[in-house]
C-alpha cells in the first residue's frame, strides 16, 4: 500500500487468496473434530470409494481419516432418498452423541445424516441440539456445505468443513482486524477454489471452499498474464511452503475437474 501509494480510504474492495486451510490439511494441524451420521454410517470415511490413486500399487495404504473412530458418533433416524422419513429422529440418540462429543471435548463437529440433501431437517435438529449443548464448537451440516448424493464425498466435505473451520474463521477475523487498523474499510473478498469470490462472512461458515484458495488465484492471473501476451498454451506452477501445483491453460481456457483431495498423500 506504501509502496503504491495508495490512500487507505481509496480501495473499492480487497480480494485475498489464501493457503490457509490447505495447509491445515496438509500439516495435519486442523480443529479436534468429530463426527455424527446416521447409525450404520459410521465408516464412510475409512469405506471410501474402490477407485484409489495409485491404481496398480498393491501396497497402496489409504490416507487415516481426519475423524477417528472413536470420535464418530451416531443418531437413530432414517430418511430415503426422496427426503421422506422412514424412520424418525431419537432425541435420546442425539444426546447420547452430543455427549460424547463434549466428553471429547472436540473443538468442531460434523453432521452428515443420510440423503440430508433431501431432506435436512434432522441434520438441523442435531445442529441445533449441538449448538445448544456445545457453546464455542464450531458446527457444519452437510446440507449446507455439499447438499448432493453419494455419502462419501458429501461426509469428507462436511469432516474437512469443520476441520479447517476454527482456523480459518481465527485467521479472517484477525485479517479484517488488521485491515480495519490499517484504515481500510472496504469490504473483504475471499477468493474459492473454484476461481470465485466470497464474503469473509461466509467463508467463515464455509471454509472447505477455500482449500484451493491460493492455487486458484494463481492459476487466473497467470491465464490473465498468459492472455495479454498473447499465450493460450501455458503450464502454469505455483509452489507454495507446503505444496506445488500445476495447471493447464489450453486454448485460453483453464482446465477444469469437480472432483478434488487434498490432504498428505494428495500432494
Amino acid at each position: 500500500m506504501r509502496r503504491g501509494g495508495a490512500a487507505p480510504g481509496s480501495f473499492d474492495a480487497v480480494v485475498h487468496g489464501t493457503t490457509v486451510a490447505t495447509n491445515a490439511i496438509v500439516e495435519e494441524t486442523g480443529a479436534r473434530t468429530a463426527l455424527i451420521t446416521t447409525a450404520g454410517f459410521r465408516d464412510v470415511l475409512e469405506l471410501r470409494r474402490i477407485r484409489i490413486p495409485q491404481l496398480y500399487n498393491l501396497l497402496y495404504e489409504k490416507p487415516a481419516p481426519l475423524v477417528p473412530r472413536r470420535v464418530r458418533f451416531e443418531v437413530e433416524e432414517r430418511m430415503d432418498h426422496r427426503g421422506e422419513i422412514v424412520r424418525a429422529l431419537s432425541e435420546d440418540s442425539i444426546d447420547a452423541a452430543v455427549r460424547r462429543a463434549r466428553d471429547a471435548e472436540v473443538q468442531a463437529l460434523a453432521i452428515c445424516l443420510l440423503h440430508s440433501y433431501a431432506n435436512p431437517v434432522h441434520e438441523q435438529r442435531v445442529a441445533s441440539r449441538a449448538r445448544q449443548a456445545l457453546p464455542g464448537v464450531f458446527v457444519t451440516c452437510s446440507a449446507d456445505i455439499l447438499p448432493e448424493i453419494r455419502e462419501y464425498e458429501r461426509t469428507s466435505t462436511t469432516v474437512i468443513n469443520a476441520y479447517v473451520g476454527p482456523i480459518v474463521e481465527r485467521y479472517l477475523r484477525s485479517l479484517i482486524w488488521q485491515l480495519r487498523d490499517a484504515g481500510i474499510g472496504a469490504p473483504l473478498r475471499i477468493m474459492q477454489s473454484n476461481g470465485g469470490i466470497m464474503t469473509a462472512a461466509r467463508a467463515m461458515t464455509r471454509p472447505a471452499y477455500l482449500v484451493e484458495s491460493g492455487p486458484a488465484a494463481g492459476v487466473m492471473a497467470a491465464a490473465r498474464a498468459a492472455s495479454l501476451a498473447g499465450c493460450r498454451n501455458v503450464i502454469t506452477l505455483d509452489m507454495g511452503g507446503t505444496t506445488a501445483k500445476a495447471s493447464l491453460i489450453e486454448d485460453g481456457a483453464i482446465a477444469k475437474t469437480f472432483e478434488y483431495e487434498a490432504g498428505a498423500a494428495s500432494t
